[in-house]
Protein backbone atom coordinates (compact mmCIF):
# COMPACT_ATOMS: atom_id res chain seq x y z
CA UNK A 1 0.00 0.00 0.00
CA UNK A 2 1.23 3.44 -0.92
CA UNK A 3 0.90 6.78 0.79
CA UNK A 4 1.65 9.94 -1.16
CA UNK A 5 1.29 13.60 -0.33
CA UNK A 6 2.35 16.97 -1.65
CA UNK A 7 3.75 19.61 0.70
CA UNK A 8 3.65 23.08 -0.82
CA UNK A 9 5.61 25.84 0.89
CA UNK A 10 3.76 29.10 1.41
CA UNK A 11 4.48 32.36 3.24
CA UNK A 12 2.59 30.93 6.23
CA UNK A 13 4.32 27.51 6.33
CA UNK A 14 3.33 24.35 4.52
CA UNK A 15 0.08 23.22 2.89
CA UNK A 16 -0.47 19.50 2.39
CA UNK A 17 -2.64 17.72 -0.12
CA UNK A 18 -3.25 14.04 -0.67
CA UNK A 19 -1.76 12.93 -3.96
CA UNK A 20 -4.03 10.54 -5.83
CA UNK A 21 -1.59 8.06 -7.35
CA UNK A 22 -4.27 6.65 -9.66
CA UNK A 23 -3.80 9.83 -11.70
CA UNK A 24 -0.03 9.30 -11.96
CA UNK A 25 1.06 7.17 -14.89
CA UNK A 26 4.49 8.68 -15.41
CA UNK A 27 7.08 10.76 -13.66
CA UNK A 28 6.04 13.78 -15.71
CA UNK A 29 2.48 13.36 -14.34
CA UNK A 30 3.91 13.49 -10.82
CA UNK A 31 5.94 16.61 -11.63
CA UNK A 32 2.87 18.26 -13.19
CA UNK A 33 0.85 17.57 -10.01
CA UNK A 34 3.63 19.07 -7.89
CA UNK A 35 3.86 22.18 -10.05
CA UNK A 36 0.08 22.59 -9.97
CA UNK A 37 0.17 22.49 -6.14
CA UNK A 38 2.84 25.18 -5.99
CA UNK A 39 2.00 28.54 -4.47
CA UNK A 40 3.69 31.35 -6.43
CA UNK A 41 6.25 28.92 -7.92
CA UNK A 42 7.59 28.13 -4.44
CA UNK A 43 8.96 24.75 -3.37
CA UNK A 44 6.79 21.63 -3.46
CA UNK A 45 7.93 18.38 -1.90
CA UNK A 46 6.23 15.18 -3.05
CA UNK A 47 6.50 12.35 -0.55
CA UNK A 48 5.79 8.73 -1.53
CA UNK A 49 6.04 5.72 0.76
CA UNK A 50 5.35 2.03 0.33
CA UNK A 51 4.62 0.33 3.66
CA UNK A 52 7.99 0.88 5.34
CA UNK A 53 9.72 -0.77 2.37
CA UNK A 54 10.98 2.45 0.78
CA UNK A 55 10.21 6.12 0.55
CA UNK A 56 10.85 8.69 -2.12
CA UNK A 57 11.14 12.46 -2.13
CA UNK A 58 10.69 14.64 -5.19
CA UNK A 59 11.47 18.32 -4.87
CA UNK A 60 10.12 20.79 -7.42
CA UNK A 61 11.19 24.44 -7.31
CA UNK A 62 9.20 26.34 -9.92
CA UNK A 63 10.39 25.51 -13.42
CA UNK A 64 13.80 24.20 -12.31
CA UNK A 65 14.64 20.56 -12.90
CA UNK A 66 13.13 18.34 -10.20
CA UNK A 67 15.41 16.62 -7.69
CA UNK A 68 14.87 13.05 -6.49
CA UNK A 69 15.80 10.80 -3.61
CA UNK A 70 14.83 7.16 -2.95
CA UNK A 71 15.67 5.46 0.36
CA UNK A 72 16.04 1.93 -1.02
CA UNK A 73 16.37 1.83 -4.78
CA UNK A 74 16.30 -1.95 -5.02
CA UNK A 75 12.95 -2.20 -3.22
CA UNK A 76 11.55 0.84 -5.05
CA UNK A 77 12.52 -0.53 -8.46
CA UNK A 78 10.17 -3.48 -7.88
CA UNK A 79 7.13 -1.23 -7.46
CA UNK A 80 5.30 0.68 -10.15
CA UNK A 81 5.70 4.15 -8.63
CA UNK A 82 9.18 3.54 -7.25
CA UNK A 83 10.44 2.30 -10.60
CA UNK A 84 9.50 5.65 -12.16
CA UNK A 85 11.93 7.30 -9.76
CA UNK A 86 14.70 4.71 -9.99
CA UNK A 87 14.50 4.62 -13.80
CA UNK A 88 14.94 8.40 -13.88
CA UNK A 89 17.84 8.28 -11.43
CA UNK A 90 19.58 5.43 -13.26
CA UNK A 91 19.13 7.16 -16.63
CA UNK A 92 16.81 4.57 -18.11
CA UNK A 93 14.87 6.23 -20.89
CA UNK A 94 11.37 5.17 -21.94
CA UNK A 95 12.19 6.09 -25.54
CA UNK A 96 15.10 3.64 -25.49
CA UNK A 97 12.68 0.90 -24.40
CA UNK A 98 10.39 1.73 -27.31
CA UNK A 99 13.30 1.52 -29.76
CA UNK A 100 14.38 -1.83 -28.30
CA UNK A 101 10.93 -3.23 -29.06
CA UNK A 102 11.09 -2.27 -32.77
CA UNK A 103 12.38 -4.77 -35.28
CA UNK A 104 14.94 -2.63 -37.09
CA UNK A 105 16.48 -5.08 -39.54
CA UNK A 106 16.68 -2.76 -42.55
CA UNK A 107 13.52 -4.09 -44.22
CA UNK A 108 11.09 -1.39 -43.05
CA UNK A 109 10.98 0.53 -46.32
CA UNK A 110 10.55 -2.40 -48.65
CA UNK A 111 14.26 -3.19 -48.78
CA UNK A 112 15.24 -6.77 -49.45
CA UNK A 113 16.26 -8.76 -46.41
CA UNK A 114 19.97 -9.46 -46.34
CA UNK A 115 20.85 -13.12 -46.07
CA UNK A 116 24.06 -13.61 -44.15
CA UNK A 117 26.49 -16.47 -44.24
CA UNK A 118 28.04 -17.83 -41.06
CA UNK A 119 31.54 -19.13 -41.71
CA UNK A 120 32.16 -19.81 -38.00
CA UNK A 121 29.47 -22.41 -37.43
CA UNK A 122 26.16 -20.64 -38.01
CA UNK A 123 23.66 -18.66 -35.99
CA UNK A 124 23.00 -21.46 -33.47
CA UNK A 125 26.63 -21.38 -32.28
CA UNK A 126 26.62 -17.58 -32.22
CA UNK A 127 23.37 -17.51 -30.15
CA UNK A 128 24.89 -19.87 -27.58
CA UNK A 129 27.99 -17.68 -27.28
CA UNK A 130 25.79 -14.60 -26.79
CA UNK A 131 23.80 -16.33 -24.06
CA UNK A 132 27.01 -17.30 -22.30
CA UNK A 133 28.16 -13.66 -22.38
CA UNK A 134 24.93 -12.36 -20.78
CA UNK A 135 25.41 -14.00 -17.40
CA UNK A 136 28.24 -13.56 -14.94
CA UNK A 137 29.75 -16.42 -12.96
CA UNK A 138 27.44 -15.63 -10.03
CA UNK A 139 24.29 -15.87 -12.20
CA UNK A 140 23.50 -12.15 -12.44
CA UNK A 141 22.10 -10.84 -15.71
CA UNK A 142 24.42 -8.18 -17.16
CA UNK A 143 22.77 -7.44 -20.49
CA UNK A 144 22.92 -3.86 -21.70
CA UNK A 145 20.26 -1.83 -19.94
CA UNK A 146 19.80 -4.40 -17.18
CA UNK A 147 21.70 -2.38 -14.59
CA UNK A 148 20.25 -3.32 -11.22
CA UNK A 149 19.19 -0.68 -8.75
CA UNK A 150 21.42 -0.46 -5.66
CA UNK A 151 20.09 -1.86 -2.38
CA UNK A 152 20.57 1.46 -0.59
CA UNK A 153 19.75 5.11 -1.19
CA UNK A 154 19.77 6.63 -4.65
CA UNK A 155 19.49 10.23 -5.76
CA UNK A 156 20.26 13.58 -4.20
CA UNK A 157 20.33 13.24 -0.39
CA UNK A 158 20.92 17.01 -0.06
CA UNK A 159 17.62 17.98 -1.67
CA UNK A 160 16.10 18.98 1.69
CA UNK A 161 19.23 20.38 3.40
CA UNK A 162 18.07 24.00 3.12
CA UNK A 163 14.61 23.06 4.45
CA UNK A 164 15.83 21.56 7.72
CA UNK A 165 16.39 17.91 6.81
CA UNK A 166 20.10 17.21 6.55
CA UNK A 167 21.42 14.67 4.09
CA UNK A 168 22.76 12.59 6.99
CA UNK A 169 19.33 12.55 8.60
CA UNK A 170 17.58 11.70 5.33
CA UNK A 171 19.92 8.79 4.62
CA UNK A 172 19.36 7.20 8.04
CA UNK A 173 15.56 7.43 8.11
CA UNK A 174 13.50 4.28 8.16
CA UNK A 175 10.16 3.22 9.58
CA UNK A 176 7.90 6.27 9.65
CA UNK A 177 10.28 8.37 7.57
CA UNK A 178 7.67 10.69 6.10
CA UNK A 179 6.50 11.77 9.56
CA UNK A 180 10.10 12.48 10.56
CA UNK A 181 10.64 14.53 7.40
CA UNK A 182 7.41 16.44 8.04
CA UNK A 183 8.48 17.11 11.64
CA UNK A 184 11.82 18.53 10.49
CA UNK A 185 10.01 20.71 7.94
CA UNK A 186 7.51 21.89 10.54
CA UNK A 187 4.67 20.28 8.60
CA UNK A 188 3.61 17.43 10.90
CA UNK A 189 0.05 18.65 11.48
CA UNK A 190 -0.71 19.32 7.83
CA UNK A 191 0.75 15.98 6.73
CA UNK A 192 -1.18 14.03 9.37
CA UNK A 193 -4.37 15.80 8.25
CA UNK A 194 -4.11 14.14 4.81
CA UNK A 195 -2.79 10.77 5.97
Amino acid sequence: MYFAALLARTEDGWEASDMELDDVESLSDLIDLARAASVDDDTVVALIEQEDSWFGVVRVDGEEDPRYYVSNASAASRSSYGSMLTDELLGKDEEDDELDELDLDGTEDGEDEVIASYPDGGPADRDQEDEDDEDTDDGRDVRAGAEPAPAGPLGDPRLLDDLGVSHKQLMTLDGDALSEIAESLGATEVLEAVR
